[in-house]
């Protein structure tokens, strides 16, 4: 059967701009298959370049009625054709990476000044690619060595360095092959086979632009067969020839949506214009890919807008169809975008999203999720984001490290946790236990002991010291960095991982590799376990960089829950499927195009000499993709004028379609206005769904009022200046009970500083009560430097502690010296109570330090890890060591006769070091006593409420309750509201 007459020049056809082109392939194929036999279909081969474009052709065979199917298979399926040579299977992609990476390591050890280790990975892979993209354009190492490069001889020399360690993979020797290689050596075979024995029957190459040097080659061989063709997708049949005759220089034009057309015609020795249309299919608007096909001609020949713009017909008709959206910010183009999809999902069309912004196409999934709509998203989630992935990847960060509280919480509450047994509840029980029982406000590093005694204490869960033996076994053992080799890692990591999945039991996996996340997961840590003995010796860090790599890597896509209408492609996906509904979104230069990625290896020139592809490469595919994406039925155009930091550019076909349809006419115009009007209207009704239909009063200013009964009985000296700043935090806490959480990543704040401060003066003091030693300096810093040991476990943080220590302690000691002339120490960290039966009121206190005269009369002191309060500051609030005083002259401090109290002193520590000291005259504590009664008194009347931040010291700073009260909704200038609670 012959599907094409004879011919002396090569075949390529196309299917134009606006076509879809599968259904055209296959109608094409139906046109030559007229009066032929059924079978005759299944004798044709389709070599096509992506898995998407082969589904969909078989899925569109399925749609019809029973009969034979044509053989669709994959341009790489090609080196399997009967009666080549054998060829070894190629390695991975991850082994040659891996494989690089040792070569680069043993460089850099020679000659370390190359570049940072830490560069190693991704050195690796770019190098990788370097060498899969020479293997394609058959560029050989030989070739890059001749290049002139006398104005970049240095930095040339470093990049020679690298790439004469990838030179064996050019040889003859084909063991170890890559992918790229052992296609080559397919075509070269291919071609020595036809050349003796041409395949009688049709094969077709459909679909591919032919941008890389093998696809090209392997094209131009199929073009040539005797029944043979080579069908094109996306060819602009609108381009004049001199506009064709213009693309034939790479570094000028390879950024044009047909160059590489251009190219591939130019490499089987035919003109642009001898290329014909396939099914005979013309685009579903034809006015509107004239238009998109003379604003994208090159700069070159831009002065064709002003002589073939006015020629333009039926613009209007044209663009009809076309809505340019351009929203304020990302977020209302996101939900312009969502609401548009919403409404073809209720229409039943068929809606794609087209755009390279991952960050857009997550807005959008989001928004779309207010109204229970998950599109089908061809990009699927990156494995390392799945559960399993983030699993896998919390277990790698447990080695090398101590493990901290929250690392630890992540992994216990993880679902994949214990997943195997029936003791799931019963192990998020203990975890909550754990967490605020020992985790939350204890040693932010958990250690076997500290969790073993938690457990003892558990008398009424006798399993309880199984789960934390199997907490330690399989999670706290990690700790120390380890360098071995990449299999030894992946040995511990697995098994880990399977040990915390599986639980206490120790059987099975759980559910670590079940669902599709899981299924992917474990085939990707298969093929990663395979490819390991090419890893070397790594240390944790880099295990953990490298498996972070693999995972994002690869992609998984729920199959069951997406919406069949609601599509999110990749620009690929819409070369090779059609929807009623177009949307191309995030159209910003830098996004849509994106700017050519980095290229350490090859400046611009240099890869032009060499013969391989410029970056110009991906804006030119880029821009292929969007002059087929403009072309369908119903398009959106839309774009973002801000980014979350500045200003935004159009993207570079936004710009040139805008402007070429200002400057044609004044229906150009209009149609141009009418577009950007359609846009407005969704932006107004998205606008208006976010707006709410009635307005919401803010929250009141709290001020409750609780019974009598119900107001606090008990007050701390330091929750006295509380009271007077914020009552409010005084009524949640002990009113109503409640106290924050205590953090679970324990930071070295300042109130964690003053803590471990106090300690150390404490211990000094306690050290030398009976005087002051010669090196006092010495013995305070060792003090210092024993306790930041023992209770600040972050190294940078215990070492800015003890330079603060360091340089106040000459004046702490000075002072010290001063002190005990005075008085001697009597007290440290004294607690006390006083009865206070006229004001129904237990005060207490725990003073931080006490001496004592010669005469019996006392000396309190208050430790300040800031500065001392200012004498307003303690006229009006700072009230702790006035009341200390009152206690301390009634006797109310354990250990402690009721004596007087001649001074109280704030000692500063911060910078520099001050003191504020009061001398104390007889009628002082009188006085203190009466302004607290009436204090007290006054919180003790029913009309009396407790507002919230009265007289906070920061209106920067938030308090524990804030959120209670709902500040944010007022702020300082609102007067409280009186509001009665309880009864």
């Amino acid at each position: 059967m012959a599907l094409f007459d004879r011919t002396s020049q090569p075949r390529v056809f196309a299917t134009p701009v606006g076509v879809d082109f599968s259904s055209a392939l296959i109608n094409g194929i139906d046109q030559r298959l007229a009066g032929a036999q059924p079978h005759d279909l299944g004798r044709i081969e389709i070599y096509v370049n992506t898995a998407r474009l082969q589904r969909r052709l078989r899925a569109i065979y399925a749609e019809r009625r029973a009969s034979f199917l044509p053989r669709i298979k994959q341009i790489t399926e090609l080196a399997n054709q009967p009666g080549l040579k054998d060829l070894p299977p190629a390695a991975s992609k991850l082994r040659h990476q891996l494989e690089i990476s040792q070569l680069i390591a043993a460089l850099l050890d020679r000659q370390p000044e190359l570049a940072p280790r830490a560069a190693l990975f991704d050195l690796a892979e770019s190098l990788a690619n370097l060498m899969a993209e020479m293997q394609e354009e058959q560029v050989f190492p030989q070739a890059l060595a001749q290049l002139d490069v006398a104005e970049h001889a240095q930095h040339w020399q470093k990049s020679q360095a690298f790439l004469s360690i990838v030179t064996q993979y050019f040889g003859p020797d084909a063991s170890g092959m890559t992918a790229e290689a052992r296609q080559n050596l397919s075509v070269d075979q291919l071609a020595q086979k036809w050349r003796v024995d041409p395949p009688l029957h049709p094969i077709l190459i459909a679909g591919s632009t032919g941008s890389r040097g093998t696809t090209a080659r392997l094209m131009a061989l199929v073009a040539t067969l005797p029944q043979g063709a080579v069908i094109l997708p996306g060819f602009d049949f609108d381009q004049p020839v001199d506009v064709w005759d213009g693309l034939l220089d790479s570094l000028t034009a390879e950024d044009h949506p047909q160059f590489r057309f251009a190219d591939f015609a130019a490499r089987v020795g035919i003109k642009p214009d001898q290329i014909t249309n396939w099914s005979g299919e013309l685009p579903k608007t034809p006015a509107r890919t004239a238009l998109v096909s003379l604003a994208l001609r090159p700069a070159p020949v831009t002065d064709q807008w002003r002589t073939e713009g006015p020629l333009l017909k039926h613009l209007g008709d044209g663009v009809k169809e076309l809505t340019l959206l351009e929203a304020a910010t990302p977020q209302a183009e996101a939900a312009a975008i969502a609401l548009r999809l919403r409404q073809a999902a209720e229409d039943g069309s068929r809606a794609a999203l087209i755009s390279p912004d991952r960050t857009l196409t997550r807005q959008v999934t989001a928004a779309l999720n207010r109204w229970g709509i998950e599109p089908d998203d061809s990009a699927g989630q990156p494995l390392a984001l799945s559960a399993a992935g983030r699993f896998l990847r919390h277990v790698a960060d447990v080695f090398g490290r101590p493990l901290t509280g929250e690392a630890l919480l992540i992994l216990l509450k993880h679902p994949l946790s214990q997943s195997a047994s029936d003791q799931r509840g019963q192990h998020l029980l203990r975890t909550r236990d754990l967490e605020l029982e020992v985790l939350r406000g204890g040693s932010p590093f958990p250690t076997h002991q500290a969790l073993q005694t938690w457990a003892e204490q558990r008398t009424t869960d006798p399993g309880a010291i199984a789960w934390v033996d199997w907490v330690h076994a399989t999670l706290l053992v990690h700790a120390a960095p380890a360098e071995q080799l990449l299999t030894e890692h992946l040995e511990r990591h697995l098994q880990t991982a399977t040990a915390l999945a599986c639980g206490v039991t120790g059987e099975g996996s759980g559910g670590l590799w079940l669902y599709e996340a899981g299924k992917k997961a474990e085939a990707v840590m298969q093929a990663f376990q395979q490819d390991a003995d090419a890893g070397g010796v790594l240390s944790d860090r880099d295990y953990q960089a490298l498996l972070a790599a693999v995972l994002n890597a690869e992609e998984v896509r729920d199959p069951v829950r997406p919406h069949p209408n609601i599509m999110i492609w990749g620009a690929m996906e819409a070369r090779v499927q059609g929807a009623d509904l177009v949307i191309l979104a995030g159209l910003n230069e830098g996004v849509w195009p994106a700017a050519p990625g980095a290229d350490p290896w090859l400046n611009r020139q240099m890869r032009a000499n060499a013969g391989l592809r410029l970056p110009d490469r991906v804006i030119g595919l880029a821009t292929h993709d969007f002059q087929q994406a403009i072309a369908s039925g119903e398009v959106w155009l839309t774009r973002s004028r801000r980014n979350a930091e500045t200003e935004t550019v159009p993207s570079r076909w936004l710009n040139r379609l805008t402007n070429l349809m200002q400057g044609i006419s004044a229906d150009s115009q209009a149609a141009l206005e009418q577009m950007r009007q359609r846009g407005a209207h969704w932006l107004d009704i998205s606008k208006q769904l976010a707006t709410p239909q009635m307005a919401v009063p803010p929250a009141p200013r709290p001020a409750p009022q609780p019974p009598l009964a119900a107001r606090p009985k008990r007050l701390s000296v330091t929750q006295v200046e509380r009271l007077i700043r914020d009552p409010y935090a005084i009524y949640a806490r002990s009113v109503l009970r409640l106290r924050p959480l205590r953090p679970l990543r324990q930071s070295p704040d300042a109130p964690l500083r003053g803590t471990i401060l106090h300690d150390v003066l404490c211990q000094f003091i306690d050290q030398t009560r009976a005087g002051l030693p010669n090196d006092a300096i010495d013995q305070l810093l060792l003090t210092a430097e024993t306790v930041l040991h023992d209770q600040a476990p972050w190294p940078a943080a215990r070492r800015l502690w003890f330079a603060r220590m360091e340089r106040i302690a000459p004046w702490l000691i000075d002072g010290e010296v001063a002190r005990r002339q005075i008085a001697t120490p009597y007290l440290l960290e004294a607690r006390g109570q006083l009865d206070m039966p006229e004001l129904d009121l237990k005060l207490t206190a725990t003073a931080d330090r006490i001496d004592r005269a010669e005469g019996g009369d006392l000396v309190i002191y208050d430790y300040k890890t800031g500065g001392v309060p200012s004498p307003a500051q303690e006229r009006s609030f700072n009230k702790q060591l006035w009341l200390e005083a009152l206690m301390a002259e009634r006797g109310a401090f354990e250990g402690a006769e009721p004596l007087a109290v001649r001074q109280i002193a704030y000692i500063g520590l911060g910078a520099g070091g001050k003191v504020l000291l009061h001398v104390l005259a007889p009628g002082d504590i009188a006085a203190i006593a009466s302004s607290f009664g009436e204090l007290i008194k006054r919180f003790a009347q029913p009309d009396t409420g407790y507002p919230s931040r009265r007289a906070v010291f920061d209106l920067n700073f938030g308090g524990d309750f804030d959120h209670l009260a709902r500040y944010g909704e007022w702020d300082a200038t609102t007067p409280p509201t009186l509001i009665r609670v309880g009864s």
